[in-house]
């Protein structure tokens, strides 16, 4: 049994799960919903999440199977974000009955932020690095840097360590010959200015 790679994202009133199993079988895949408790199956393939960090609707909550991959709606039983799949958190309707939850409850404010993230990198994806250096986002860039940094010889590395240290970030020289000969300036952006934090 193999678990399908998975993220998600989240509204006040739903949670979006994408499962990546390409090509799936509409009539293989078995999705069953309860209202702590999800779980997906396909052939080798096997997600549970249990508990759920919150209540579901499993009348509400449905899928739809695409060629990349499954993405499921789960429906919140209580307005606010979860913030993860799973979790101990105490159910926030076990406080009070059902079909009375109160709408002035507050169930934790916390933005998913790598969900947040992940959905605009998914966005940019059009693009690729190799087309235009600034796509993807600051992952393209660290890929970037990573890149040139792992393919350089030893007095490039030095040259980028030492100029990117002395300079606060805002120079990255990958002549040694040039950075040796002294401390690399502070060259802030045109039109912004250098400050030092004070310790």
């Amino acid at each position: 049994m193999t678990t399908p790679r998975h993220e998600f994202y989240e509204t006040d009133d739903k949670l979006t799960l994408s499962i990546f199993d390409k090509g799936a079988d509409p009539e293989q895949v078995k999705v069953s919903f309860e209202p702590r408790k999800f779980t997906y199956s396909h052939g080798d393939k096997t997600l549970v999440l249990e508990p759920l960090k919150g209540q579901i609707d499993p009348a509400k909550s449905d899928y739809t199977v695409g060629k990349v991959k499954v993405e499921v709606r789960l429906i919140k039983m209580a307005q606010g974000r979860w913030g993860a799949l799973v979790g101990d958190a105490p159910d926030p309707l076990s406080s009070f009955p059902t079909s009375a939850a109160p709408t002035t409850t507050k169930v934790r404010k916390h933005k998913n932020w790598d969900g947040i993230t992940k959905e605009i990198l998914n966005q940019e994806k059009g693009i690729t690095s190799d087309q235009d250096p600034n796509a993807g986002g600051d992952a393209a860039v660290n890929e970037f840097f990573q890149k040139l940094y792992a393919d350089a010889d030893e007095d490039t590395r030095r040259a980028m360590m030492k100029s990117y240290s002395e300079s606060g970030g805002t120079t990255l020289s990958t002549n040694w010959d040039e950075v040796k000969k002294g401390t690399v300036e502070v060259k802030p952006p045109e039109g912004s200015e250098w400050k030092k934090w004070a310790a």
